[in-house]
């Protein structure tokens, strides 16, 4: 393997493919990131046996001999980022000894045999789906967040897709709060499937610019393509939950308000409640819109949201100030509505104009 690269190309290569790679994995070569360098262009493959995150350079490259090397991740990134140099040599001096040349920095770095990375099969099969990559970056921002922490329902640790008559759901729940998104879609396709939340993130962080992205989904695995990206990830078994019961229809009760001044009330009314249960209470009627919050060892604070438009008897709710903080922002609108259906009811945050995105909270009780 002998090839002279542009640094800033391979630097951007081998971040994106880095984000794949687990420092602790148990298979040591998947610490490592593949190269493969064939006659018109150089593969970069990351792995983590989870999710697997391919790209290839074709330009500002040139290709001297093909070979294939595994070069540890950590040591290459740093080394590309490092080494003082517009354009940088690599070839192999050894067996899988590598050598890494700028302008005035030389480093030998032992690699693996390329024979012993795993086969990872990165055929495009299964329902294939393609869409808008800003689309599916914002529904990942939207919903994601609400997945669950805790391992001990898989399934609520990841986002649920679910394709059916032309529209996409994106759901994520972690049982306390509900986070949705709604897209059309031109295809009519139908499949069900939960993607690891770790999965979305990189996802995400790797899309840069709108274009169109291909999935490609199979019964364990999904496939993402687009821009010389190939991004793979297993599924999580099980069933999601079926959280459509869970929406309510109607309302009694709604709260307008602009998202800016809501968020800013919560902070200060969370200002000092107790960090770890951080619970707000809104108290609505007619004539006045309060958000207090009370602690038996630190004191009360109360907010007068007087710029809020409140509609329906009055009404009195606690709930967590950082799930309805993060619903908010993820909303990232510049105003929103707040639609109640009772005391202990879960309770709606959408946009003001916007009915693609839902978020869900479940109130807490007090007393």
């Amino acid at each position: 393997m002998n090839f002279k690269i542009k640094r800033i190309e391979l630097l951007n290569a081998l971040t994106k493919v880095s984000r794949a790679v687990s420092i602790k994995s148990p298979l040591p070569v998947l610490t490592g990131i593949k190269f493969d360098l064939k006659e018109d262009e150089l593969i970069l493959t990351g792995s983590d046996s989870d999710i697997t995150i391919q790209t290839s350079i074709h330009d500002n490259i040139e290709i001297i001999k093909t070979g294939s090397v595994v070069l540890s991740s950590r040591y290459i990134l740093e080394i590309i980022k490092k080494i003082d140099s517009e354009d940088v040599h690599i070839f192999i001096v050894d067996g899988t000894l590598t050598r890494i040349e700028g302008a005035n920095s030389r480093f030998d770095l032992n690699g693996t045999s390329y024979i012993d990375y795993p086969r990872i099969d990165l055929n495009k099969t299964g329902v294939n789906l393609q869409m808008k990559s800003t689309d599916l970056k914002e529904a990942i921002e939207q919903t994601s967040f609400a997945t669950s922490e805790k391992e001990t329902r898989p399934v609520l640790t990841g986002v649920n897709f679910k394709a059916k008559n032309h529209v996409l759901e994106c759901i994520a729940t972690d049982s306390y709060r509900l986070a949705k998104r709604i897209l059309n879609i031109d295809s009519d396709i139908s499949f069900n499937i939960i993607i690891p939340k770790k999965s979305l993130i990189e996802i995400s962080r790797i899309i840069e610019k709108d274009e169109l992205i291909d999935l490609y989904v199979s019964d364990r695995k999904v496939l993402f393509v687009f821009d010389h990206v190939l991004i793979q990830t297993r599924l999580i078994d099980g069933t999601f939950p079926d959280t459509g019961r869970l929406i309510p229809d109607s309302f009694d009760y709604s709260m307008s308000i602009d998202s800016t001044s809501l968020l800013n009330s919560i902070d200060r009314a969370s200002l000092l409640t107790n960090e770890q249960t951080n619970i707000v209470k809104l108290t609505m009627d007619q004539d006045h819109v309060i958000l207090s919050s009370f602690s038996q060892e630190i004191g009360s604070v109360e907010e007068n949201l007087s710029r809020a438009f409140y509609k329906g008897e009055p009404l009195k709710i606690s709930f967590s100030a950082k799930y309805l903080t993060d619903a908010i922002k993820s909303i990232n609108g510049q105003k929103v509505r707040v639609l109640f259906t009772g005391e202990m009811r879960p309770f709606i945050i959408k946009d003001f104009e916007r009915e693609d995105i839902i978020q869900l909270v479940l109130p807490v009780r007090t007393y």
